[in-house]
């Protein structure tokens, strides 16, 4: 069964969602994961500001990108990211309030296409500037 993100968002200024949003994006490029998308969500959803797919190459990368997700947000954001699906590491969920990750293996990631769903096609990758 697909984690779901049931955690109720926290309520934080602009800079610091913005700042929670460049650690998820640096975090995530220091682990090497593979197209990573950022989704705004600001004024399409109440669940978060921001929603962040990313792939790993193999379990074990995606486990590992989410722990070390989790360890930063804690350490510099004192807050505890709410973590799900890391005993399988297919699809791992981590909320962070305003930040909501998705870390998929590849093959998982086009299957539920989270990125179709929530895009509605204005949303361009996170790693272009």
């Amino acid at each position: 069964m697909p984690p779901s993100a049931s955690a109720s968002k926290a309520s934080s200024g602009p800079e610091e969602v913005e700042a929670l949003h460049r650690l998820v994006l640096d975090s995530l490029d220091d682990d090497q994961a593979v197209e990573t998308v950022s989704i705004p969500l600001a004024g399409k959803s109440s669940i978060a500001d921001h929603m962040v797919i990313a792939s790993g190459r193999s379990t074990r990368q995606v486990a590992s990108m989410a722990t070390k997700l989790a360890e930063k947000i804690k350490a510099q954001c004192g807050r505890s990211a709410r973590i799900e699906g890391l005993p399988a590491a297919d699809w791992v969920l981590i909320d962070a309030g305003d930040v909501i990750v998705h870390l998929f293996r590849p093959e998982v990631r086009s299957f539920y296409n989270l990125e179709r769903m929530w895009n509605f096609g204005d949303a361009p990758p996170a790693n272009e500037d």
